[in-house]
């Protein structure tokens, strides 16, 4: 008798890449090969009227699993059974696991960061600066005050998102306290910092793209982490290593996020080393 497959598609919005250049069916994709695993990891293109009869063709076919990006984060919560702790207080859905015939959406944006910055540093009781108020930072501020920090820091240019974000760590998560500054010109990252984290998108795509940020205001002391994986040494990170901060770059959280995501998915725990190296191929690390 054939081994049964289990397909895990990865159900995008209009705009997904082929799945040949697709970096996070690249990553998935090795991991696999190397374990030996008997599972894939399918790119697929949804449209949003079509997400219903996506999500009941997952169901249909008994898939283990999937993951869904924008536009479909908040809007396939209505298709699921039930939402994780973290994915609950995001309100977003970017993986979705079966559990004992259910459908439960997690959120592995934050997840994935917040590993990628345990291996250097533990949140909780420090202080985080945090650039961005958009779905990455959301998912970044809420794992973190999980997980223990003590003040976040939201520096936004938008004053409604920003009060946006911090009202709901405040409202919404344990931290002791989350405030926002205005992002008007170079912001001076206060002394006493811990760790400085780039969430939005400066720098995609963009070697030489800089955050507005003064860099007279790190220290040595400071944990310096971007979330933007390609290239992997954006401006930010270069500056940062400049000033002796330890610095983690943006491939550290999409490995984590891989590798929670198959763990959810088969419950087997994968080599993140096989997976970076696939996306350093890609973006030339």
């Amino acid at each position: 008798m054939a081994e049964e497959l289990n397909f895990l598609p990865n159900i995008t919005g209009s705009f997904a890449q082929p799945a040949a250049e697709n970096p996070t069916v690249e990553m998935v994709e090795a991991a696999y090969r190397h374990h030996d695993m008997h599972y894939r990891y399918l790119n697929t293109e949804v449209a949003p009227e079509n997400l219903a009869a996506a999500v009941a063709g997952a169901r249909a076919m008994n898939w283990a699993g999937f993951n869904c990006s924008i536009p479909h984060k908040v809007a396939v919560i209505e298709h699921i059974d039930g939402l994780g702790e973290s994915a609950s207080v995001i309100g977003a859905v970017n993986c979705v696991v079966r559990r004992d015939g259910r459908y439960v959406g997690e959120n592995t944006d934050g997840k994935g960061f917040l590993k990628s910055l345990q291996e250097v540093v533990d949140p909780a009781g420090k202080k985080l600066v945090m650039f961005g108020a958009g779905g990455a930072a959301r998912a970044i501020g809420v794992e973190c005050a999980l997980a223990g920090a003590a003040h976040i820091t939201v520096v936004n240019r938008s004053a409604d998102r920003g009060n946006e974000l911090v009202t709901l760590l405040n409202e919404k998560t344990p931290v002791e306290e989350s405030v926002l500054e205005p992002w008007d010109g170079d912001y001076s990252v206060p002394a006493g910092t811990d760790v400085v984290i780039n969430a939005t998108s400066i720098g995609l795509a963009d070697a030489e793209a800089s955050l507005a940020l003064d860099l007279g205001s790190l220290t040595a002391a400071m944990v310096v982490a971007d979330v933007i994986p390609n290239p992997p040494r954006t401006q930010l990170v270069r500056d940062a290593e400049a000033k002796g901060c330890t610095v983690i770059d943006g491939l550290g959280m999409l490995v984590n996020q891989g590798i929670t995501g198959i763990q959810y998915w088969t419950g087997e725990t994968v080599d993140g080393n096989v997976m970076r190296a696939r996306l350093e191929e890609l973006f030339g690390d």
